[in-house]
């Protein structure tokens, strides 16, 4: 009896949550929330030179910017799976209040401006700190204004998407099957890629698309700790910014290159929605 209406509670809740209406008292914010957000991108879609869109995608200075934003958000993404995921394991399973910290320090770039980031890491590995000396007696490279500061400087602010939607997946799949798959006699190395990391995939593969697209469009970081060298460190929104301020080859590159990075934004959208559980159905 019991279970019967409890049964009857969850379907009627369900019903009602299905046939719920917002208030029509937010039905105007609404539309002018979703304005704000579409109005902007139809005014650059407007603004784009169709009949030499191409010809400014694939000009020089584009296909340097987009060659090397793809290859160092590649490269960022990378270096970001390499130490985030383990870092959202230790935080998944670690207690409370080590989770809370590290998930406090995780966040940080999140809510930090990318220009602070930028001067952070420059003091970090600039020529005059104890690490970046270290760095240049036992390699002899400079950081700072090169390839590898883009790829730092695209690592530091992509590194929070990574990692707390790995945790969070982590978290949701809870450790049950861990736990069951150990008592079975599965090692620690088996349990995680067997067990541990196809359970996470899902939130694995959106914190990789996620990661890479705010890699690709990282300004203020690379600004400040790469410079804004073509070919060497000027990523796309680098060559955009360089072209709107008068210094390059004209607005029309620069439209076409924030019409590449919508594009490639909605494409993450619709990754993202693919590969979520249940999302075919």
């Amino acid at each position: 009896m019991t279970r019967t209406m409890r049964a009857a509670g969850s379907r009627a809740t369900g019903r009602a949550d299905t046939g719920a209406k917002a208030p029509a008292l937010a039905l105007a914010p609404a539309v002018l929330g979703v304005a704000l957000l579409v109005l902007p991108l139809i005014a650059l879609v407007s603004r784009a030179s169709w009949g030499t869109l191409w010809q400014d995608i694939t000009s020089q200075t584009a296909k340097q910017a987009l060659a090397l934003s793809l290859g160092t958000g590649l490269a960022a993404t990378a270096l970001c799976v390499a130490l985030g995921v383990p870092l959202a394991l230790v935080m998944a399973r670690s207690g409370p209040r080590l989770s809370q910290l590290l998930r406090a320090l995780v966040a940080v770039p999140l809510v930090l401006p990318p220009m602070v980031g930028g001067v952070a890491l420059l003091f970090l590995f600039g020529r005059t700190s104890p690490i970046g000396q270290l760095i240049d007696q036992l390699w002899g490279v400079t950081l700072p204004f090169s390839t590898a500061a883009v790829v730092l400087a695209q690592a530091f602010v992509a590194l929070p998407f990574l990692v707390l939607s790995v945790e969070g997946s982590l978290r949701a799949t809870g450790a049950a099957y861990e736990r069951t798959a150990a008592t079975l006699g599965a090692g620690r190395w088996m349990v995680l890629t067997r067990v541990t990391l196809p359970l996470a995939a899902p939130g694995l593969i959106a914190g990789v698309i996620l990661c890479f697209a705010r890699a690709i469009g990282e300004f203020g970081a690379t600004a400040l700790f790469a410079g804004n060298a073509p070919g060497v460190t000027q990523t796309m929104p680098l060559a955009i910014y360089t072209a709107f301020n008068g210094a390059g080859s004209g607005r029309e590159p620069a439209v076409a290159l924030s019409l590449l990075l919508l594009a490639t934004a909605v494409l993450v959208l619709v990754s993202i929605r693919a590969w979520k559980p249940g999302a075919l159905k």
